[in-house]
């Protein structure tokens, strides 16, 4: 079982580096992605030998089409390679594993054929996962002043609507959306690809959405034979706080992963095993200490509770 981890990652260069460390196996390979408003210094200690990071680096902007694209680019990097991956795992760089690689991959050997992604139709109140995330026209981070004028001027005197009908962009598709985090088969990845390739319509809507690094890979599985394997992600995150971002992980965190062999996650999404857990500043070195800990309480050929 070969895997590939895409990651994305635009600060805490301490922790990434541990969880370079923690990822790297003879089995896998970590692909990692800087954001371009991020110093590359930063990352210099980065272990060349089995990170490949990215010549190519995209500006990353929440909210924004960026974040696709720069998952793009990694997954058409590791696709390329020379190894063949088996799945290609999307990560934070501030994630950290809560087993060991050999688990890992032997998580993903006994699994073969399945895809870990979130994912509901929208509209879906219970995800937070509302329609306007596509009706609603986002400019882009780039986008002059000029631009942004123009378009309001245009909807305030009634010559395109305020919101858009995505209907007939998304050309007979149903709209899903999720988490951006996901594991997937080297098919189902392929089929992304070849998806946004040739689906030029589709993309551009979507470069004019918000969050579509939660909604533009589900809506392509979702409305594909791979619908029918899609299971929910493996990635812990305390949303408990509200906001637009998770709770950064504490001993209270810890506490929970330590109860048992396994972490279970249940919610809107489904019930399954988490894998991985974000997120972790680069101060969090005694946490990411116990975590290893724990983590070598559970032999790889443990199964999923």
């Amino acid at each position: 079982m070969k895997i590939a981890y895409l990651v994305l990652a635009h600060d805490n260069p301490k922790h990434l580096e541990r969880l370079a460390g923690a990822l790297s196996s003879r089995s896998s390979a970590v692909f990692v992605h800087i954001d371009r408003r991020s110093s590359l210094d930063r990352f210099s200690n980065l272990p060349r030998d089995s990170v490949h990071v990215s010549r190519e680096r995209i500006p990353v902007y929440w909210g924004d089409f960026s974040q696709v694209d720069a998952i793009l680019l990694l997954l058409r990097s590791a696709l390329s390679a020379r190894d063949r991956f088996d799945y290609f795992v999307l990560l934070s760089g501030t994630d950290y594993p809560l087993q060991p690689a050999a688990y890992i991959e032997s998580f993903f050997e006994r699994n073969r054929g399945r895809e870990f992604m979130n994912i509901v139709r929208m509209p879906c109140e219970a995800a937070g996962k509302p329609i306007s995330r596509l009706t609603t026209y986002r400019p882009r981070p780039d986008a002059s002043r000029v631009t942004r004028f123009g378009r309001k001027l245009l909807v305030r005197t009634g010559v395109i609507p305020a919101r858009r009908d995505y209907e007939p962009h998304l050309r007979g598709l149903a709209p899903y959306a999720g988490s951006t985090w996901w594991a997937l088969s080297r098919d189902a990845c392929t089929y992304i690809l070849s998806f946004a390739d040739t689906e030029r319509r589709v993309v551009e809507f979507f470069e004019h959405t918000v969050c579509p690094d939660e909604s533009f890979f589900q809506t392509i599985l979702g409305n594909s034979p791979f619908r029918e394997r899609i299971e929910r992600n493996l990635t812990y995150a305390d949303w408990s706080a509200g906001g637009d971002s998770p709770a950064y992980l504490t001993e209270q965190h810890l506490e929970l992963f330590e109860a048992s062999a396994h972490v279970t996650l249940d919610d809107v999404y489904g019930v399954g095993e988490a894998l991985f857990a974000r997120k972790f500043r680069d101060e969090a070195a005694d946490l990411v200490v116990r975590l290893d800990r724990r983590a070598r309480g559970s032999g790889p050929g443990e199964r999923c509770t």
